[in-house]
């Protein structure tokens, strides 16, 4: 049992989302950035889409109420248990009574705290992640607040081999983009042929900014106007996170975990899977650029991210019986 002492309203439960409830119109939701959670619940023994938390605004604090092992990671965010810190995606073992805090990140945004054997919230259509938008899942549908108090399921391992100053996790797993810049990796989408040669060149060789609307539905971003060749008139369609749609302002949306299942603007663009971490962790006001690959990189860099997991949780075996 954990009890929120401090929060912001948009911090809230997420587990690894509801892919499979697309076709009935529901939003995919989950962490935003999906190998951080993951991470997390391998460090503390768990199965890697059990539910922790997404700080996304700080200060935050919690106090644990029994003992467990916790750990944090995603944004390095200055995190400290009693005041000692607690080092960027490690593990510990907690006590009742102690408080862990996350403060301002030094770099990246998005913080993950998940518990051995996962937070206790409803199972609603297959996930436990909070859906604010439909007010379902998570707590009550809602973020997290002062006085909050969730339970956690039994863990399944002990981790009594576990050191007593923690583990970490496979450097690899811990790459954060710097807080004002990142590069994505996208394939073309069905429409990209029918924007202007000049806006295609554009679209991936200036830096976009992060706008300040941005949130967990999709990325606003500025920069140059991005021009087609004629207007286009699209029925709706389906839509997944990723996506990066042109509306007529010209300025591109990239779809993110919260996004509706269809929309109807023109696509230049989907960003890869393995890279939506990286926009995850990319601060307000911070810089993208897009970089073009084929469907085969795209299909190595999912593998070599998946890869990655893997050899952490080969590592923290041995701790956990």
């Amino acid at each position: 049992m954990i009890e929120i002492l401090t929060s912001a309203q948009l911090n809230s439960i997420q587990d690894a989302g509801r892919a499979h409830a697309l076709t009935l119109g529901v939003s995919i939701g989950g962490a935003m950035d999906g190998m951080a959670l993951a991470a997390g619940n391998i460090l503390v023994g768990n199965a890697r889409d059990a539910a922790g938390i997404e700080v996304v605004f700080y200060p935050f604090r919690l106090r644990f109420e029994t003992d467990s092992i916790c750990a944090v990671t995603g944004a390095d965010c200055n995190a400290m248990l009693d005041g000692r810190p607690v080092p960027p995606w490690w593990a510990v073992r907690v006590r009742a009574g102690q408080v862990l805090a996350l403060n301002a990140p030094r770099s990246g945004c998005r913080a993950y705290v998940t518990m051995a054997g996962g937070l206790d919230v409803p199972c609603v259509l297959g996930a436990r992640a909070t859906d604010m938008k439909g007010g379902f899942g998570g707590l009550d549908g809602r973020g997290l607040k002062r006085g909050d108090r969730i339970a956690t399921f039994p863990a399944g391992r002990t981790g009594a081999a576990l050191p007593a100053g923690g583990i970490g996790a496979c450097p690899g797993c811990t790459l954060l983009p710097q807080q004002d810049s990142v590069t994505v990796r996208f394939l073309p989408a069905a429409e990209y042929d029918e924007f202007q040669l000049q806006s295609r060149e554009r679209f991936v060789s200036e830096d976009w900014t992060l706008s300040s609307s941005a949130n967990r539905m999709g990325y606003r971003l500025e920069g140059a106007q991005l021009h087609m060749h004629r207007p286009l008139s699209l029925f709706s369609h389906g839509i997944v996170p990723g996506t990066i749609q042109v509306p007529p302002s010209g300025q591109p949306i990239v779809q993110m975990l919260d996004a509706n299942t269809c929309g109807g603007y023109p696509k230049i663009g989907t960003v890869i899977e393995a890279d939506l971490h990286l926009l995850a962790q990319l601060s307000i006001h911070g810089h993208v650029r897009f970089e073009q690959v084929r469907r085969d990189t795209a299909i190595a860099a999912l593998r070599q991210q998946r890869a990655l997991l893997d050899q952490l949780e080969q590592e923290v075996a041995a701790f956990y019986v």
